[in-house]
């Protein structure tokens, strides 16, 4: 494991660890579970960050049956990790600020926690959790809105619960995992080609992103090295999923503020921008590009280019009608902020930390693929409400667009596109990628038979959703769809 420094630590040394960590300014970034033998004991791992250093910190607890204290209270974004960990891998937290099921909160209890390998004669600790339950709220003029999970439009399927008096809400719940796949448990046993096809379809507008992230874990398990031609492909290939995520998040927001026009004309440069990957690839979603150990086919550089040019001056124009739109702007300025400490504090990720005034991107501080040659500009904004975070997706957008011009002129070059990327028994990987939404990390473990064993999948929208619940508390019914489309989330991208 080349991309990431592996620390063995006692239960007992976690606290001090992880308060040294954020003295230093490190964060962390994901904890799960897994068993490296059917009947083997669980072994815990954290993964964390510190500034300035390209690779991530990788803790190692080997708790046994005891249970490990809760870091939660210390890193809040750690809360939903925890949970997750003790309903899917029956481990025990003790002193959970939430000792709640998360992601099967609507589904039947199993004899034994989804990601467990093997029957213990001990009740598994997920059987113990509680089930979320609604606060008591009483009052003459409160209201209580369940809403969804089917909602209006094309929009995923989740539902939240409001508790508002007039259109101030007091409190706000989502439940998020209705149509959790399991996506985590999918992996297990495929061989590496097999394993990228499936992390394309974690998030579908995120399939660049995924696939890059979990075939960057295969190859430091196996230690290759991608091709140079390789490299730049999946720089382009990135890139022009940025482009049309952001196109639809602008027509998106729109939408919201009612900005008919807007949002007929965002969505209609998304659909060319789509339309300019088809001919690339053959794919509108870039979908059977990446693999372990480089590309599999090289990318219509032509087409791009001559795409790009048709997009240029209809994306400066479009954007500069949205900026002077004062009707659309009016309703984002001020609208639901989330501040620099609880942005994070609970996690947030991309566009939404940047526009809190975190100055952070995996492109830029832990650089992979040709981002090393080819340094993006990174936008951050210090207000934090959703105006900001539409500014540094639009700041984004236009540098995408620029750093295509530049990286097409590489991607034609001759070259091999793949390496031979075959990982050894027992191997593990990490790897990461800066998606349009955020941070994507991937950590792989492989069996004795070189097959997977093992995914943990950091989604940016699992992040994010965290982060967005602190800005519903306190604002208002009017402005809640707008809140939400400045996030860009996805649910997929959460209940994977």
């Amino acid at each position: 494991m080349n991309n990431c420094s592996l620390l063995h630590l006692q239960v007992q040394q976690l606290e001090k660890t992880i308060d040294e960590l954020l003295a230093g300014g490190g964060r962390m970034q994901m904890a799960y579970a897994w068993f490296p033998e059917p009947d083997a004991s669980p072994e815990l791992r954290y993964i964390a960050t510190v500034p300035g250093q390209r690779r991530f910190k990788s803790w190692q607890v080997n708790p046994g049956n005891a249970a490990v204290p809760s870091l939660a209270g210390r890193s809040p974004l750690l809360g939903w990790y925890e949970r997750e960990v003790m309903e899917m891998s029956g481990l025990e937290f003790s002193g959970h600020p939430q000792p709640e099921r998360l992601v099967t909160a609507n589904m039947p209890l199993l004899e034994q926690p989804p990601l467990r390998p093997w029957s213990g004669a001990a009740r598994p600790q997920h059987r113990t959790l509680e089930t979320p339950s609604l606060p008591e709220v009483s009052g003459k003029h409160v209201q209580r809105l369940p809403f969804g999970p089917i909602r209006a439009d094309v929009l995923e399927s989740a539902q939240f619960v409001f508790y508002y008096i007039g259109e101030g809400i007091l409190h706000y719940q989502p439940n998020l995992f209705l149509k959790h796949r399991g996506m985590e448990k999918q992996f297990e046993s495929q061989d590496v080609m097999g394993g990228v096809i499936t992390a394309e379809r974690v998030s579908g507008v995120g399939s660049v992103a995924h696939a890059l992230a979990f075939a960057q874990a295969v190859e430091d398990a196996a230690g290759c090295e991608v091709p140079s031609r390789a490299r730049w492909i999946r720089v382009v290939a990135a890139e022009l999923e940025r482009v049309y995520n952001h196109l639809h998040y602008l027509g998106h927001l729109c939408h919201t503020t009612t900005l008919k026009v807007g949002e007929a004309e965002g969505k209609l440069l998304e659909e060319r921008a789509k339309q300019m990957n088809a001919r690339a690839c053959g794919s509108r979603f870039l979908r059977s590009v990446i693999c372990p150990g480089g590309v599999r086919r090289k990318l219509d550089m032509l087409a791009i280019a001559e795409g790009l040019d048709a997009l240029h001056g209809e994306l400066d124009r479009y954007i500069s009608l949205i900026e002077r739109t004062t009707s659309h702007i009016d309703r984002l300025i001020s609208t639901a902020p989330l501040s620099q400490q609880l942005a994070f504090d609970q996690g947030a990720s991309g566009p939404i930390e940047r526009a809190s005034g975190i100055d952070r991107d995996l492109r830029r501080d832990h650089p992979y693929a040709a981002y090393d040659e080819l340094t993006p500009i990174v936008a951050t904004h210090a207000d934090g409400d959703a105006c900001a975070r539409m500014k540094v997706r639009i700041a984004e957008l236009r540098a995408s667009v620029d750093l295509l011009g530049r990286a097409v002129q590489h991607g034609v070059d001759s070259g091999t596109l793949c390496a031979t990327c075959v990982p050894e028994p027992h191997a593990q990987g990490i790897g990461w990628s800066e998606s349009p939404r955020g941070t994507v990390l991937y950590a792989v473990h492989f069996n004795g038979a070189g097959r997977i064993a093992r995914v943990k999948i950091k989604s940016s929208s699992f992040s994010n959703w965290n982060a967005f619940q602190f800005t519903a508390n306190d604002s208002n019914m009017m402005d809640y769809a707008i809140n939400e489309a400045s996030f860009g989330l996805t649910i997929a991208g959460c209940a994977r």
